[in-house]
């Protein structure tokens, strides 16, 4: 039986605040995720045209573009449709959650953030049946 590990799971984190990058990078890379990132919608979307990631965390805000709109914009690249994803925040909108949920986000979470919460979610959203199937597929 195939055995999927973390260090074969890539993980894409967008965020236009370095620090934001770095927290979240080293909460995924202690744990042996494999984790890239993108500091804009830009570069988020050259990366997922290169090598489509099994799982986005991305930040709702990014400056010039929501990360609600570009993540619209990543499902339509191949390989990206079912990639589920993680939004995070600390912006103080009513419904925030509500609006993460219905642009497709899986689990919102609010930053600052518990490193913890965040792979326990990562986890989640990685063994969600669809994304299960397609690590597999290739493999058969």
């Amino acid at each position: 039986m195939l055995q999927l590990t973390r260090t074969t799971t890539t993980i894409l984190v967008i965020d236009d605040e370095p620090s934001a990058i770095n927290d979240v990078a080293q909460a995924l890379q202690a744990t042996d995720y494999a984790c890239q990132w993108a500091s804009s919608a830009e570069m988020a979307l050259e990366y997922v045209r290169r090598a489509p990631p099994d799982l986005i965390v991305s930040d709702i805000d990014l400056g010039k573009t929501s990360g609600l709109e570009l993540y619209q914009q990543l499902r339509d690249c191949p390989g990206v449709g079912e990639t589920p994803v993680i939004f995070i925040s600390g912006a103080q909108i009513p419904d925030i959650v509500r609006r993460a949920h219905t642009a497709g986000g899986v689990y919102f979470l609010r930053k600052p953030f518990d490193p913890e919460v965040l792979i326990e979610l990562v986890d989640k959203a990685l063994w969600m049946p669809h994304v299960l199937r397609r690590q597999l597929m290739p493999a058969l």
